[in-house]
């Protein structure tokens, strides 16, 4: 999908970034139940994101917006904050597809692109009761060109609960 663009969202557009985290942590919430995560607050909305300030002190950390056509799309968060103990040079924090624009390759096609701007070793780690996601990752992880070394581990802590997906993009030409 050439049409689809994958930008870093400067800091004026932080209240961008948390609109969308709110349509976020609603389609996650689905993954809570039976936990106090997730719930609305008094004013209608969910908790803010705790830490979206911080994707803008340090190259580590990078927010992106997604647009396909020039219409926003979704968002992903970056950084290299990894579950699975292993040294990654990023890790898929968030990401996010509005629902209009799911299962038509736009989130495959932006995935492919963070990982081709970004070269190096990689992780994503997914919510064990995502299953959705596994099957979303597994594919845009495995069908980008570059590639290589996939290793997929369970983890159960008290940190994360779900499958990790580590691999290696290497740079292209």
């Amino acid at each position: 999908m050439s049409d689809i663009e994958v930008m870093p969202a400067r800091p004026e557009e932080k209240p961008v970034l948390a609109n969308l985290m709110q349509l976020y942590i609603h389609d996650f919430s689905e993954h809570w139940s039976g936990t106090p995560n997730g719930e609305l607050r008094d004013d209608g909305r969910f908790a803010d994101y705790p830490h979206l300030d911080s994707y803008w002190s340090g190259p580590a950390r990078v927010p992106l917006l997604i647009r396909q056509g020039g219409a926003l799309i979704g968002f992903a968060l970056i950084n290299d904050h990894a579950h699975s103990g292993r040294p990654v040079a990023r890790n898929m924090a968030e990401f996010f597809i509005v629902r209009k624009h799911r299962r038509g390759g736009a989130g495959m096609a932006a995935a492919q692109a963070i990982f081709s701007r970004w070269p190096g070793t990689w992780e994503a780690a997914i919510a064990r009761r995502n299953v959705a996601a596994l099957t979303f990752w597994r594919k845009a992880i495995a069908g980008h060109p570059l590639v290589s070394a996939i290793e997929e581990e369970d983890i159960l802590t008290p940190d994360w609960n779900g499958p990790v997906i580590c691999f290696r993009i290497g740079a292209g030409d």
